[in-house]
């Protein structure tokens, strides 16, 4: 799979996963294996204990400088290419994080090559990288539309995206679509994948991959007879011993039953999908950790009042669930995460992705 100048062995990307799902040693042994290795550009301020995070208050990186922690950043991506070397390296820094272009800049700078970006539409992106040539670039979109509009407003950068992720609503974390759309099946990803390719074509053949809900080689088998160039898959590399994730996290979603994981409201403003824990029976009994906006993470919330409606602050929890913390943890994952059934290594399960179970 050819991304930009980069040549990746096996036509997969492991998605970027925050927060500390996927830092410094997943990222950096799926590149050592031939896949696309993803940094996750989300909560670096939480990284060994929180070291690089200039000022806490109540245990927790204060403002965006510190949740987006650049030194933290610095030292995760020095510690992916103590293991992949050379390898191409990715991050997912996603467009509704306040200080966006700030942090775009800084895992540029740091030396990964490739920068993927969700959560919106990026139409900016690449403003921030026109000191980067060579970094490729990288928008997550859920239609054809979408990429029509992001190819468009690009043109003003004399820039077309590298390649283009269309994800389903199958994904973990946060959706493309609103709570309804995510069950219909026109907005399936085998629906939507076909019209996102015919776009691609009418801006040079951008390379699609299709993410959400890919489990294993037969999915990424047909999604590349379908004419995508390669696949992202996220939560089955939870599964892994070199997932950064605490080990409670991984025992969160080895414990977890098909009927445990729904679509949850967020204070971003669009469902996300994860483990039903104890967070939601707190939040429905009132009894939830209180929301005091601390790091000031994503523009959607706005400061803290999208989280007081709907009972959580996604920092906090994502970090607590990072933490090991498994009473106020939140727990994201894709709609297969349910068959992760034991802990391998990267290596076994990307020989499992690229040569059958």
């Amino acid at each position: 799979m050819k991304i930009g100048k980069y040549e990746i062995k096996h036509p997969i990307i492991q998605g970027g996963m925050g927060v500390g799902i996927s830092w410094d040693q997943l990222a950096g042994h799926v590149s050592l294996e031939g896949g696309l290795g993803v940094i996750s550009g989300v909560g670096t301020g939480y990284y060994k204990d929180k070291q690089f995070a200039k000022k806490l208050a109540k245990d927790k990186p204060v403002d965006t400088m510190n949740f987006y922690s650049r030194d933290a950043l610095f030292e995760i991506v020095k510690n992916a290419r103590k293991v992949c070397g050379d390898a191409p390296l990715g991050c997912n820094i996603l467009y509704a994080c306040n200080d966006y272009g700030r942090i775009v800049e800084d895992a540029c700078e740091a030396g990964v090559n490739i920068i993927i970006t969700g959560a919106g539409i990026p139409t900016n992106m690449p403003e921030f990288t026109k000191n980067y040539p060579d970094v490729a670039l990288i928008p997550i979109v859920s239609s054809a539309r979408a990429l029509k509009l992001i190819c468009r407003k690009w043109k003003r950068y004399g820039k077309i995206p590298d390649a283009v992720i269309v994800e389903g609503p199958l994904s973990g974390g946060h959706q493309g679509f609103s709570y309804d759309d995510c069950f219909k099946e026109e907005f399936q990803l085998e629906k939507i994948v076909p019209p996102v390719i015919e776009e691609a074509k009418n801006w040079g053949d951008i390379p699609v991959i299709a993410a959400g809900g890919i489990w294993d080689k037969n999915d990424i088998d047909k999604f590349l007879t379908m004419g995508c160039a390669g696949v992202q898959m996220a939560t089955r590399f939870i599964g892994t011993y070199e997932c950064d994730a605490h080990a409670n996290l991984k025992k969160v979603l080895l414990d977890a039953k098909q009927g445990d994981i729904k679509l949850l409201k967020s204070p971003v403003g669009l469902p996300a999908r994860g483990v039903m824990t104890n967070l939601q029976k707190l939040i429905e009994n009132n009894e939830a950790p209180k929301v005091a906006c601390i790091s000031n993470c994503v523009a959607p919330c706005n400061r803290g009042e999208e989280a007081k409606a709907v009972g959580y602050c996604i920092a906090d929890r994502l970090s607590a669930a990072y933490e090991g913390d498994v009473e106020t943890g939140l727990f994201f994952t894709g709609a297969t995460g349910y068959k992760v059934e034991k802990i391998i290594s990267v290596k076994e399960l990307m020989e499992k992705l690229t040569q059958g179970e």
